[in-house]
């Protein structure tokens, strides 16, 4: 079996490798680079055609990175803008931290090491306390999963996933060969093509009830897939809903298609629909405050009551209808947001 195409990170981590290497050297022979790093001589030549390319503003030919490639040697010398001290702004240094910090806080990294050691130095040069700075929360995904869903990324294997997909609210057992493990907003996510649905799909890591790392190969693409949250598709159906001032977090949490804010400070926000359960879920959070304007078919103008009417059946003692007074109803309201 031949072996894998290597991906553009792949390409970019050898290259971070190799450039300084050779530039320490003094010319070091192309079979010796080739044989250090693992690599054909086309490859090297490939990658090499990349760093001719590298430099900064104005990527005059003194700006950039020279490579010089004979028959048998390679040379490369860095730009004199290059020597310039590293000069890092307090909005640079900070985000500089907050994402060293979050590699830090990732399972398995450790937290006195060479990372650790050199965010403490930008800290001290930036005068930036990070312990009263920054508070980086990852989400409460289990190490030993990220463990393996790294692992299965690396060694580029299918992973078997028992999952609950909150959208749909049910629970579906998954062939995923995984492409990336990323944080966002406060959570773990697996991005990779789900074998069982036939296409490209981000899990959230602590939805994963369980995690079988296989023996399944697989090539990954050569360009992974955007990674994000949720894209809506053009046959997801839409809502529009009025929503009242307070409840404008919604523009801001999910992604909306239209907007239109009344002088009353109502808002009426149009969004696509991932799965009914979603937003059955959405609506008996908003409560009365939020109106549904035009639903498409497939939801209909009464999603939200129908899915209130369901939940308070589940409340229903021997077929008698609920006591809803003020604090029952209050009581499973609450309830219902959690169902």
């Amino acid at each position: 079996m031949s072996a894998p195409r290597a991906t553009a990170a792949d390409r970019v981590r050898r290259l971070l490798t190799i450039v300084p290497w050779i530039a320490s050297h003094d010319g070091p022979t192309v079979a010796d680079v080739c044989r250090r790093f693992g690599v054909s001589r086309s490859e090297l030549v490939n990658d090499l055609q990349v760093v001719f390319l590298i430099g900064v503003h104005p990527f005059t030919p003194d700006t950039l990175i020279d490579v010089v490639l004979d028959d048998d040697r390679v040379w490369i010398d860095y730009a004199p803008v290059f020597d310039r001290p590293l000069r890092l702004t307090p909005e640079q240094a900070l985000a500089l931290l907050a994402a060293g910090r979050s590699l830090l806080d990732t399972p398995g990294v450790e937290d006195d090491g060479p990372l650790a050691r050199a965010l403490s130095k930008v800290a001290d040069v930036a005068g930036i306390d990070p312990d009263r700075t920054l508070r980086v929360n990852l989400g409460e995904a289990q190490g030993s999963t990220l463990a393996l869903l790294r692992t299965a990324t690396d060694e580029r294997r299918a992973v078997e996933l028992d999952y609950y997909s909150h959208g749909r609210d049910e629970r579906t057992h998954r062939l995923v060969e995984p492409h990336r493990v990323f944080a966002h907003d406060g959570n773990w996510y697996l991005s990779g093509h789900c074998r069982s649905a036939g296409g490209d799909r981000v899990f959230r890591v602590d939805r994963i009830e369980e995690a079988v790392l296989t023996d399944e190969p697989f090539e990954p693409p050569a360009e992974p897939a955007e990674t994000g949250i949720y894209h809506a598709r053009a046959d997801d159906p839409r809502i529009t809903l009025e929503l009242s001032g307070p409840d404008h977090w919604v523009i801001s949490t999910y992604p909306t298609e239209a907007v239109t804010v009344r002088d009353d400070g109502r808002a009426e926000v149009r969004l696509a629909v991932s799965g009914r359960p979603w937003l059955e879920r959405l609506l008996l959070r908003l409560g009365p405050s939020a109106r549904v304007i035009a639903a498409d078919a497939p939801l209909g103008d009464d999603v939200g009551a129908a899915a209130a009417r369901r939940v308070l059946e589940r409340y229903t003692d021997d077929d008698r209808a609920p006591d809803i007074d003020g604090s029952g109803a209050e009581h499973r309201r609450d309830g219902a947001d959690e169902a």
